[in-house]
């Protein structure tokens, strides 16, 4: 039984090492790209014209980190398993493993909350350029 359970435990470890690097790819664009991305869809411009460029721009990027922050939860769900292990000596690998999810979770989130605004945004801008086209109309016709 012993030997069972050292046998699960270094299958356990060998699996962790496998999704770890996943995880360090996906954290390092996270951390080098992603958060610096998302950093700079914080102004948006005043123009509808700029701010469909933006958007343009934004749904490039977030196909990339879309399919990171898939790559991530997948490997994430591989190692659902560990928590039907109770060994002391996987304790540092499930730290780890928190960290890498919350890492995770926090970008995906601010990934969404990114989107939801960009796209509000332009929404926005459409209607109010739509007004402003009404009034322009509205004004020609009561000169005539």
């Amino acid at each position: 039984m012993l030997s069972n359970k050292r046998i699960q435990e270094l299958e356990l470890v060998m699996e962790f090492e496998k999704v770890e690097e996943c995880f360090k790819e996906v954290s390092s664009w996270i951390e080098n790209v992603g958060r610096k991305r998302l950093k700079e869809t914080v102004n948006l411009d005043d123009s509808l014209e700029m701010l469909l460029q933006a958007q343009k721009q934004f749904k490039e990027f977030d196909l990339v980190a879309s399919e990171y922050c898939k790559r991530g939860q997948e490997a994430l769900k591989k190692m659902n398993q560990w928590e039907d292990f109770s060994f002391v000596d996987v304790h540092s690998y499930r730290v780890k493993l928190q960290t890498y999810g919350d890492q995770l979770e926090e970008f995906c989130t601010q990934l969404d909350e990114t989107r939801h605004r960009v796209c509000e945004t332009v929404r926005l801008y459409e209607f109010f350029d739509k007004v402003k086209q009404g009034i322009c109309c509205t004004e020609k016709g009561a000169k005539i």
